[in-house]
Order: structure tokens, then sequence, then C-alpha cells
């Protein structure tokens, strides 16, 4: 007569009694460890008999390991818990800080350009009204003082400048108030300077530019410390005792 006991079904039982006996010893070993003061407590060593008890459970329960290993895997520490978020915070770069200046006088105006190098080819009658010879950063202006400091800004190009000679003469009474230097003008609208005619060539044929203008810098000698005015109104030689207030203006740092 056949037994009433399933020979699998018994040694499935015995299974997962010793598989539930051996997970009720770990979970006291693991207990008895974490209750030991620090300075005792050798996490590599507990570490290693987890590992060593979880191959058992698994050997005898094949199914219940992966949940009891799981369970009873000690936790990561915060600062090796997401290295890869901690190293990518740190490689962020920081946003660039909006830089502000002080600077005598900002505006806007057209600009032409000269080229007076005494030679008489472009009309001119001598040296610049500064003494200076002609050269690259030299500037004209109907009213700002000799020497004064600055820079112009055309389609995002800047170029530096000082105030050397001046003119224009009638084209300021139009709205022309600089003149720039043929070179700078060249480098600015795409073009190259000649020195046989002191002209511009290869720009299209531009001879006149809206311009942005800051002053950095006012010179000592007589003239308008304030937006320029043309010519024919004789303040290139007054002394300005009202000069415009600095302002503050935004650049990138």
């Amino acid at each position: 007569m056949p037994s009433s006991l399933d020979p699998r079904k018994t040694a499935r039982k015995t299974r997962y009694a010793v598989a539930g006996l051996i997970g009720a010893g770990l979970l006291a070993s693991a207990a008895a460890v974490s209750a030991l003061p620090s300075a005792d407590h050798d996490v590599p060593a507990a570490g290693a008999r987890v590992a060593a008890v979880t191959e058992q459970v698994a050997a005898v329960a094949p199914e219940s390991a992966p949940v009891r290993a799981a369970a009873l895997k000690p936790a990561a520490a915060p600062e090796q818990a997401a290295p890869e978020q901690a190293a990518q915070e740190k490689a962020a770069p920081a946003k660039p800080q909006k830089v502000t200046k002080t600077v005598m006088l900002k505006g806007h105006t057209t600009a032409s350009y000269f080229w007076d190098d005494s030679s008489g080819r472009a009309g001119d009658t001598g040296l610049p009204a500064s003494g200076k010879p002609m050269q690259k950063g030299m500037i004209a202006s109907p009213s700002w003082p000799l020497f004064t400091e600055g820079y112009v800004i055309y389609k995002g190009k800047k170029a530096k400048f000082f105030v050397g000679d001046r003119g224009p003469g009638v084209p300021s009474s139009s709205g022309v108030m600089i003149d720039l230097d043929a070179k700078t003008f060249a480098d600015l609208t795409g073009g190259t300077f000649n020195p046989d005619t002191l002209g511009v060539d290869g720009n299209g044929g531009e001879g006149h530019i809206k311009v942005d203008y800051v002053i950095t810098k006012w010179g000592d000698g007589p003239g308008k410390k304030n937006h320029p005015v043309p010519f024919s109104a004789g303040a290139w030689n007054k002394r300005d005792s009202d000069p415009a207030k600095p302002v503050q203006i935004t650049v990138k740092p």
C-alpha cells in the first residue's frame, strides 16, 4: 500500500524549514553585530559572515535567497550612494556674473573715415591737430577734447580709439560725428586699407556706418565733455565746465 506522504513534498518542506532556521539565525547574528560598540564593530568581518550565511540559505532554498540577501545587504554610505551625481555637480561650471563698469559717456552716431598723412592725397592740409602722426586707433572729433579715449562697437566688433584730430567738418552738421581712421574702418567693415588711395576697398563701398561709442577717459584740453556737437558750434575750442555725469554699463566678464 503506497505511503500517504509524498517524498518530494516532504523534502521541499524540509528545505523551507532549514532555510527558515538559518534565516532566523542570520537575523539574530546581524542584530548581535549591530549591538556591539562602534569601536569593536568590524564591518568587513560582519559582511563576510552575512555573505557566508546567505550562500547557505541559497543552497537550501534557492527561491528565497535573493530576497533575503537583498534585505541583509549593508546600506551604502551617503557619499558612496551616487558618485556619478556628485561628480556632475562638481563638474558643473559656475554661471558668469554680470560685470558693471563706470564710463564717462555712451551713445551712438554715424562714423566716416579718414587718413591724414600730410601728403595731400586725401585732401589733408598737414599733421593731425594733436601733432601726432596719423596712425591706427586715431579718430577725429568735432567737439571732444583731444586725447579723449574710448571705443566704438560695430556689429559686435570693438575698436579702441583716442581723439587726435578735428573733424568731420561739414558732415558733422548732418550727424556724422566721428571720423575713424581708415585702417580701423576697414577692419570693422570687412574691407582692406589701400595705401595708394588712402581709402578702403572690398567692403561694398561703405563710407558711413552706425556705431555705438563709449568714452572711458576725457582729454585735458578744450572741448565738450558730452555728446558730440557739429564742428560749426565751435565747442572744440572751449573748455567745458559742466561735463556729462559718469554712467554705468554692463560688460562681458
